[in-house]
């Protein structure tokens, strides 16, 4: 008489899915953004039955991939965002730099995700589900330090999906560059991504009826606006 099964670990299925994730990455990084599942399930030690036991298919592994290096620039660029202590366009700055740096860490990753051939079990590109979710994530973001300066913050979802999806178009530019000689280095790239991205929040802010110097911190230009405001 057999016992029943034993149950496979809740952490132990968590750790092998992201030990999967993580051999898929290195396997980009080395060899460039057209991985096989064979070459995946090799690089991770793994069987492709073993693979997808923790992967539905192709796409789940794909948008896992993705859903990582998301993580991965959100969680560098947010406290980066100090508006108050640093002015705008520092805050700009530094946020642009740390993004810069994850997609010199993993240009292939970032090529694997950018190209548009590689869907998510949704059918939508990648590049396009990073989007999406970077650009919700950053849009709460954007609200709460709006809120605390009392600004309209409800069109705010169509400035960062314009801002991402900027970020993201000249991240493909800077990645095609590098295949030629002409490589604008990373400095270029962050004066020319930090440039764009206070552009489009100064039109923003331009049309709620705010100027702000992108020179000083948000709390002085707020401050300022709202003594004119009250000595009116």
């Amino acid at each position: 008489m057999t016992g029943p099964k034993p149950q496979r670990s809740p952490a132990r299925s968590v750790d092998a899915r992201e030990g999967i994730i993580d051999a898929a990455i290195r396997l980009i990084d080395a060899t460039g953004p057209n991985p096989s599942m064979d070459d995946i399930a090799r690089e991770a030690g793994a069987t492709k039955p073993r693979l997808y036991r923790q992967f539905a298919d192709k796409a789940d592994l794909y948008a896992a991939i993705a859903q990582r290096s998301t993580d991965e620039v959100y969680n560098a660029i947010v406290p980066k965002f100090n508006f108050f202590l640093n002015t705008p366009i520092e805050a700009l700055n530094h946020a642009v730099t740390a993004y810069a740096d994850a997609v010199t860490a993993h240009p292939n990753v970032f090529r694997f995700l950018l190209q548009g051939q590689h869907r998510s079990s949704d059918g939508l590109p990648l590049s396009l589900e990073m989007e999406r979710d970077l650009a919700r994530r950053l849009e709460d973001v954007a609200r709460n330090i709006f809120e605390t300066i009392s600004l309209d913050s409800s069109d705010l979802a169509f400035v960062a999906r314009a801002a991402v999806g900027a970020i993201v178009s000249i991240t493909d530019l800077w990645l095609e560059s590098a295949k030629t000689e002409d490589v604008p280095g990373l400095g270029a790239f962050v004066e020319q991504g930090s440039a764009l991205l206070w552009g489009l929040f100064d039109t923003y802010l331009r049309r709620l009826g705010v100027e702000v110097d992108g020179n000083e911190p948000l709390f002085m230009s707020m401050a300022k606006i709202t003594g004119a405001a009250e000595g009116s």
